[in-house]
């Protein structure tokens, strides 16, 4: 599954790079990042859903009373609590797109998670920057009730 994942977004841009068209709005950029996170999360495939997280020791990911900083611990984070094949389903929803530069951007939204029946909800914060390879999660708050 994470070879399907990295084969999917090598995929993804190689057809925009051949595409020859201008770049895209940030916003329709950002949704595809979205888009392929939940199909890796739904696919079981937490290294896929990790893809857009800017690897580096910057990187925060925040929810509840906690606060968890760098790419290894955020995907150590995930695979302590979602063991492999009981992620569940994750469905976004009600985005709202903020472009602050052609470099930065967050988006506000709501996730559902279903996980055999027992369903999590909430919202979340992403900070984003645009990098070399693209547009990558550099800070994530997630609220659950």
């Amino acid at each position: 599954m994470k070879r399907l994942g990295i084969l999917s977004l090598v995929a993804i841009s190689l057809a925009v790079a051949a595409s020859g068209q201008a770049p895209s709005r940030p916003e329709t950029e950002i949704k595809a990042v979205l888009d392929f996170q939940q199909a890796a999360w739904n696919r079981g495939d937490i290294d896929g859903f990790m893809a857009f997280y800017w690897k580096s020791d910057d990187l925060t990911f925040q929810s509840g009373n906690s606060r968890t900083h760098g790419w290894s611990d955020v995907l150590a984070r995930y695979k302590k609590t979602y063991p492999s094949g009981k992620m569940g389903k994750l469905a976004f929803a009600d985005l709202a797109f903020h472009v602050l530069s052609p470099d930065s951007a967050f988006v506000l939204g709501r996730f559902k998670l279903d996980r055999d029946g027992t369903l999590s909800e909430g919202v979340f914060t992403l900070v984003l920057k645009r990098t070399g390879d693209g547009w990558r999660i550099i800070h994530d708050h997630t609220s659950s009730k």
